[in-house]
């Protein structure tokens, strides 16, 4: 499956969540995320979206490990089910 087959998939199943999934970059700033997820109630989530069995680039790994240290929710995200895990958890983390 294609990575732009699964971020199609992200883009609806997140509106249908009440958000917005967008795409981002980040000039001068290489290996960050590529789309942020943004939730009802101010919620944030970056998100690297992979084809299936593409490995993170060594930069990549390194961008989400900062994120996370500082606090921000990131997932990596290759196939339909990773997709279907990251809304699941999004329905049962909502207060």
């Amino acid at each position: 499956m294609l990575e732009s087959t699964l971020e199609r998939r992200l883009k609806n199943e997140v509106k249908k969540l009440g958000g917005k999934a967008v795409k981002f970059e980040s000039p001068g700033f290489s290996g960050v995320p590529d789309r942020l997820v943004l939730l009802p109630g101010g919620r944030l989530v970056f998100i690297e979206m992979k084809a299936p069995g593409k490995a993170l680039r060594p930069l990549q790994e390194k961008r989400i490990t900062n994120l996370r240290q500082l606090g921000f929710e990131v997932f990596v995200l290759d196939s339909v089910a990773t997709i279907n895990q990251f809304v699941k958890w999004v329905d049962e983390d909502e207060i």
